[in-house]
């Protein structure tokens, strides 16, 4: 079921916060020595007036297929660590969301190549004379293939890998402290509003715990576009980066990436709970091989009931 939950709740951030994703590339490899877009909002302007709405929607092929069985594979492998480590902890939600980050990796870097490639064909170009390189993802990536071999489709796999495997234990740390503290029970009438809020600031404090990264992957994906190679390496295309740009150019696109986060998080988030919740029809929302962290040993004396409310568990 965790992974039937992961799935539902994938396709629905992808259809909220594609066009945020599409500027975020956009703003991040630009060249800064003839940059398109001034900043988010003139990104957007500009995409629409030139590619017309679709513009913003490139490339949604890949995520809408990739990251339904991403956040299929995140969540189920999520469920499953919380079960063998035991108890439902804030550390043991970093563990569990970290292994969840690194495993998904392997679908999530081609994924993120093909739609990066995708969303940078025809940039600046009006619709009408746009010349396509690739018809959609699948091609794009069977072309990589012929051209590069194994090596070119895992382009950027170190820094996804970086990025993904803290990102997502601070993910679900941040979602798991956030839910316990607003109290998200079944029986509350707020808990739509808690665990939309929860889950959108969960993705921005994923997003701001490892964005820099992300501005090294983007630009490690993209590069070659055009035929033209500009980084050897990682530590080259920092260097590079750094020397042309300065320490802002780790902000690139970050405005956009955080008004992606909190309704593309919120939607999965919420999705992927209410799933779990009433596929379990109500029952405690913990797994039952997954308790709560023990309490302190009791005092000698009398033995007291101890109230309802006393342990108060994550809503996954």
């Amino acid at each position: 079921m965790d992974f039937l939950a992961g799935c539902i709740g994938g396709a629905a951030g992808v259809l909220v916060g594609h066009p945020f994703d599409t500027v975020k590339v956009r703003l991040q490899v630009q060249s800064v020595d003839r940059p398109l877009y001034r900043g988010t909002f003139h990104c957007f302007q500009s995409i629409i007036r030139q590619e017309s709405v679709f513009g913003l929607y490139k490339g949604i092929g890949s995520p809408m297929m990739g990251l339904t069985f991403i956040n299929a594979i995140v969540f189920g492998v999520q469920g499953n660590a919380m079960r063998q480590l035991g108890q439902d902890t804030p550390t043991n939600q970093f563990l569990a969301g970290a292994a969840a980050g690194a495993i998904q990796c392997v679908i999530c870097c081609p994924m993120e190549l093909a739609k990066t490639r995708m969303q940078m064909q025809g940039t600046g170009m009006r619709k009408a004379s746009t010349i396509k390189l690739y018809k959609n993802s699948l091609d794009c990536l069977t072309r990589i293939y012929r051209r590069e071999g194994l090596r070119g489709v895992n382009r950027g796999m170190v820094t996804t890998l970086i990025r993904e495997t803290p990102g997502f234990g601070v993910y679900f740390l941040a979602y798991d402290v956030l839910t316990r503290n607003l109290g998200c029970e079944p029986d509350d009438p707020y808990m739509i509003p808690k665990l939309l809020f929860a889950g959108g600031m969960a993705g921005i404090a994923s997003w701001l715990s490892t964005y820099p990264v992300d501005v090294i992957k983007s630009r490690l994906q993209a590069d070659g576009v055009g035929g033209v190679n500009r980084y050897s390496s990682i530590a080259d295309c920092v260097r590079q980066s750094v020397r042309k740009e300065g320490y802002m150019v780790f902000t690139r696109g970050l405005t956009s990436t955080l008004l992606r986060a909190f309704p593309v998080n919120a939607a999965t988030f919420a999705t992927v709970t209410l799933v779990l919740m009433y596929a379990r029809g109500g029952d405690d929302d913990c797994p039952k091989d997954c308790e709560p962290a023990p309490l302190a040993p009791p005092t000698p004396g009398p033995v007291q009931q101890a109230p309802p409310t006393q342990i108060q568990p994550s809503s996954l």
